[in-house]
């Protein structure tokens, strides 16, 4: 184990017996469909996909500030505990494989004696897809209601595409634990660790930067990005079914579609979720109001928010624009700000893996409640403006010629991707229009 992995699981995470790390739901996760898990306060986990590990490992170095810092892997044994409850728990690597170094990226999907690999069933332990969501939904219904119904009166909330969620004033943060599709990803995850506990115990995830430690209140928005959604190893059953779904939503006709949602509204003191199935029905003017919805607060469209956004979708459609051969397949983009902003002026904690100090907020700022950072670059004596992230994620299916022993290499930029980044640029730039009429 490298001696920065090392500090890493001393500094970060959750002691458990031993060398271990205790790893809890990661809450603010609002889309895709492999379990995130929380490490520690400043790192998530996930499980390891060979081609996002390649990815993460040879990233060009004009992606890094659209992508969340990549630290290295670990092992994830399922364990119960002395009362029985069933717990995650993250070791070091004890070969030399999932060294931070490797030359061979593909080396850390190798398994170890009595292991299986990743992807040599059709029914992998931990990588659950679409569209078997609805048998999966089914089989473990029973258990998911008991944690999701959050008003026994309720009808079960997994059912619900859209969820209201009320928070007691006071601690929020300490509140914030309840999302419905975060759980529903973390049971299936124990479940099927469970069930596959008797022929392996040890799976290899990939740490990376937790993009929400810094918000008291994160609002996240999962954007699935491109026209087409399926790798160029997908089966012509998966084909046909992304593409499918790629024509019945927006990823179609403008090259993005909601994925997911979570945000804060100050006005009435709740979170409201949105889920993939009910992003997926939305036609272009239900895609416009959701994005309306996700940067207003229930009191008002937070104006100051759209122009950093902006500046760093057009930063990154720049970048893409100039990665040759590079294709973006199922990707998502993750736009986060703070729902319940601090009031006070802060400094904010720094960023990990970035170097530089950040400014303090302006008079302006401080009255509007938002934090001081921003992730897009300003000169001398501007203000800074609101802190708001802008990321890529989810590299399962990503692809480019340098991978090597690809059957497929393609040519130019990832106009699909790029097509729908113009299209968010103009929508929210629509916004912004409309909230200084």
């Amino acid at each position: 184990m490298s001696p920065a992995l090392e500090a890493l699981m001393q500094a970060d995470g959750t002691p458990y017996a031993g060398k271990g790390v205790m790893l809890e739901p990661f809450v603010h996760q609002v889309g895709g469909h492999s379990c995130v898990l929380r490490f520690g306060e400043q790192t998530i986990c996930k499980p390891l996909i060979p081609r996002e590990h390649q990815f993460y490992k040879n990233l060009p170095p004009e992606m890094r500030k659209f992508t969340p810092q990549y630290k290295g892997v670990v092992s994830v044994s399922f364990e119960e505990d002395e009362e029985g409850n069933l717990c995650l728990i993250a070791y070091p690597l004890h070969s030399e494989s999932g060294d931070l170094e490797n030359k061979d990226p593909s080396t850390d999907c190798e398994p170890k004696s009595k292991m299986v690999k990743w992807t040599n069933k059709k029914q992998s332990p931990l990588l659950l897809e679409n569209d078997k969501y609805s048998k999966e939904r089914a089989r473990h219904g029973r258990k998911e209601e008991k944690i999701m119904s959050y008003n026994r009166d309720e009808v079960s909330q997994q059912q619900a595409e859209v969820v209201y969620f009320s928070l007691e004033k006071g601690n929020v943060v300490s509140q914030i634990k309840h999302n419905p599709w975060s759980l529903k990803c973390h049971q299936q995850q124990l479940q099927r660790m469970k069930e596959n506990a008797k022929h392996r115990n040890q799976y290899k995830f990939i740490l990376l930067e937790n993009l929400t430690w810094r918000y008291t209140v994160p609002c996240v928005l999962d954007l699935k990005m491109g026209t087409r959604q399926h790798g160029d190893d997908a089966s012509e059953e998966k084909k046909a079914n992304q593409i499918r779904k790629c024509q019945q939503s927006t990823s179609a006709s403008i090259g993005v579609r909601l994925c997911g949602m979570q945000v804060y509204q100050s006005d009435t003191g709740q979170l409201m979720f949105m889920n993939k199935y009910h992003g997926r029905k939305l036609a272009l003017a239900g895609f416009k109001e959701a994005l309306y919805q996700f940067f207003h607060n229930g009191r008002r469209l937070r104006h100051e928010l759209l122009s950093p956004v902006l500046r760093s979708l057009r930063e990154m459609q720049a970048a893409l624009e100039a990665c040759e051969s590079y294709r973006f397949y199922s990707s998502s983009l993750l736009i986060i700000y703070d729902g319940n902003p601090p009031r006070t002026p802060a400094r904010p904690r720094h960023r990990g893996g970035e170097d530089g100090d950040e400014d303090e907020p302006s008079d302006e700022e401080e009255e509007e409640g938002a934090f001081g950072g921003s992730r897009t670059s300003h000169g001398a004596g501007e203000p800074s403006a609101p802190e708001v992230d802008v990321r890529m994620i989810d590299f399962a299916h990503t692809t480019c010629r340098h991978y090597g022993e690809d059957s497929v290499v393609h040519e130019g930029q990832d106009s699909g991707f790029i097509f729908g980044l113009q299209n968010l640029i103009t929508i929210i730039s629509q916004l912004e229009d409309h909230s200084t009429d």
